[in-house]
């Protein structure tokens, strides 16, 4: 059907739509005359039987339980009869009142059938003709079985590689497909196949959407997107009709992309988690592996989906033939982040003072839209001051927010609080100096309250990336996790709550050096990791072969161990620099907050011999 057809028979509707309307609104009007229209004579029936009492009536015309009264002045009213002729008949027996009764009339009784009756069916019907027409057009909301996918137009304006900044080597892998849409001929004559389709996983905001929407702009072809959620209906048989709409309409425009974003909602494992599949679901899933690679082969079409659980899917959606290639979107590593950074900036004005490379060196693990996010959130801020320009204070405070929330003013601690605090997060910042764990430089402590809990933080900034510590630096990491509470034991001689989050974290990476990794005396090369299943996610119930309880106890006290074994070299390090330990603290009480170059420049003067502990 033609874009003019589909707009005539729309407005051919919309006719409809309006005669109908206008109609009932009519019929209303009618109703409302014929029932609640009060006419400028008439009179109450209480007014009716006090006039007729005081003989101020000559005669009464009475029909459909309205009487038509004449005085004795000639002047005619009307009045409402009660329903029941007893109520009112020896009233006017005992008056010489002349009565007289007419037959009803059958018009009132016509317009209420018609009004209740026939007006219903006949707005039935049109409503019926109405999903009829509609239907079997194929436009609109209740043509079910059509595809929702957006063709976007390869002529308008699209995202290109240009806009995809740190992903490199994943450019890499997609580039050939949009070398293959531009020239087929090249490949075809060597015998070699573009993959059928690419399935994109990563960690939400990795830029597997944007990935998508740039290889389309670089293809300059037919771009269709959907969501995997849009398949499927309450309907039974509507994801599957969907699918073979979709990609019947792909073939008429080959070749084209297809992007499925979120393609578990609708690739699931079949037969998988509690209570077994999903009928609807599980039929959405056949189509759709049909249509990838069945009987009818489908050239020049390239099927694109992102996941972030590649775990749940099923196991005949990701053989080759159908996702031939899967392409990992990591977290962008230091040099990444900084490109990403530069691109956001790109369209703002930002003040000299801003560097790139540190705000990338202060977001380890942040990922393409969180970076997007903290160069907003630095020109909102920047915005509420009134400044021409943002400056690098912006993306501090922005930062701070992200990391630890909002400064919470309301919030004032006590004097021995502030001293905990100080203390506290002056151990984290001297052991940090002393040990460097992962070539990391302290980079701020700060002892303002914040909206996620913390009463003070302190923040390190890694020189370079690592990706595969060593035992030796996990356990310098240990010691300046665990500084705060020994700075608390060898100054107060008692604990606060704040370092529990500490405790937590210092646990959880000891148990990963011995569970994991096989960082222990003990235990030796052994993992004792298992992989956790969720059933609900769409994963079988398995058995798995556990170890012995000997051997849990052993590694609980190899844990145990590396702990208690940090915390003492942390309190021994903090016992031998009590008087930096000491001038820092006041330091920090008097400031609140040092960071950047002045920290670094104070560190130096505390301990300007730093030792290896």
């Amino acid at each position: 059907m033609s874009k003019d057809s589909i707009k005539e028979m729309r407005s051919r509707n919309l006719r409809n739509i309006a005669f109908i309307t206008i109609l009932v609104i009519v019929a209303l009007i009618a109703l409302e005359t014929w029932y609640g229209g009060k006419p400028t004579n008439e009179i109450t029936y209480t007014e009716f039987t006090n006039e007729l009492k005081q003989g101020k009536i000559a005669s009464i015309v009475i029909r459909d339980d309205v009487g038509q009264v004449v005085t004795v002045d000639n002047q005619t009213l009307t009045v409402r009869m009660p329903p029941a002729v007893t109520a009112y008949q020896d009233l006017l027996a005992s008056s010489s009142v002349d009565v007289k009764y007419d037959p009803p009339s059958n018009s009132g009784l016509f317009l209420t059938v018609l009004l209740t009756v026939l007006l219903p069916i006949v707005l039935l019907v049109g409503v019926w003709i109405y999903i009829m027409r509609r239907t079997q057009s194929g436009v609109g909301a209740l043509s079910f079985g059509q595809s929702k996918a957006k063709l976007v137009n390869p002529d308008s304006p699209q995202t290109t590689f240009a806009d995809v900044a740190g992903l490199d080597e994943v450019k890499e892998e997609v580039e050939e497909i949009v070398e293959y849409l531009r020239d087929q001929r090249r490949f075809s004559k060597l015998g070699a196949e573009i993959p059928k389709g690419i399935l994109l996983v990563g960690a939400p905001g990795t830029g597997k959407t944007l990935l998508a929407k740039a290889i389309a702009g670089e293809a300059k072809v037919p771009f269709f997107s959907i969501s995997g959620s849009d398949f499927v209906e309450m309907f039974v048989g509507v994801g599957a009709a969907r699918v073979r709409d979709m990609f019947e309409k792909a073939k008429a425009s080959a070749p084209c992309i297809i992007f499925i974003d979120e393609i578990d909602a609708v690739g699931r494992k079949r037969g998988a988690g509690l209570g077994g599949g999903h009928d609807e679901r599980e039929q959405t899933l056949n189509q759709l592996l049909a249509e990838m690679d069945g009987f009818q082969p489908n050239k020049g079409i390239i099927i694109l989906a992102a996941t972030n659980r590649p775990d749940v899917l099923d196991a005949a959606l990701l053989r080759p033939g159908r996702f031939d290639r899967s392409v990992q979107l990591p977290y962008p590593a230091l040099r990444d982040r900084v490109a990403i950074l530069k691109v956001h900036l790109k369209p703002r004005k930002i003040a000299a003072d801003v560097d790139p490379e540190i705000l990338a060196r202060k977001t380890p693990g942040f990922v393409g839209a969180d970076l997007r996010n903290l160069c907003n959130e630095a020109a909102l801020l920047a915005a509420r001051k009134n400044k021409e320009q943002i400056e690098m204070a912006d993306f501090e405070e922005a930062t701070d927010r992200l990391y630890l929330g909002l400064r919470r003013k309301s919030v004032v601690p006590t004097d021995k609080e502030r001293r905990l605090t100080a203390y506290h997060e002056s151990g984290h910042t001297l052991l940090g100096f002393l040990l460097k764990p992962y070539d990391m430089v302290v980079h701020k402590i700060s002892i303002l309250p914040r909206s996620h809990g913390s009463m003070g933080v302190t923040q390190s900034l890694p020189l370079e990336e690592r990706f595969n510590p060593t035992q030796e630096e996990f356990k310098n990491e240990l010691a300046a996790m665990l500084g705060g509470r020994a700075a608390e034991e060898v100054v107060f001689e008692e604990f606060a709550a704040g370092s529990g989050s500490d405790l937590k974290s210092a646990t959880q990476l000891a148990t990963k050096m011995v569970i994991e990794w096989g960082m222990n005396e003990e235990l030796g090369p052994i993992s004792l990791g298992s992989d956790r299943i969720n059933v609900f996610l769409g994963e079988d119930i398995v058995k798995s072969n556990e170890h012995s309880e000997e051997t849990s106890s052993l590694a609980d006290r190899e844990i145990r161990k590396l702990l208690l074994a940090a915390y003492e070299r942390a309190k021994k390090l903090l016992i031998q620099h009590r008087d930096a330990l000491d001038r820092l603290a006041a330091e920090v009480l008097a400031r609140e907050e040092i960071s950047g170059d002045d920290l670094t420049s104070l560190l130096n003067q505390l301990l300007p011999s730093p030792a290896s502990g």
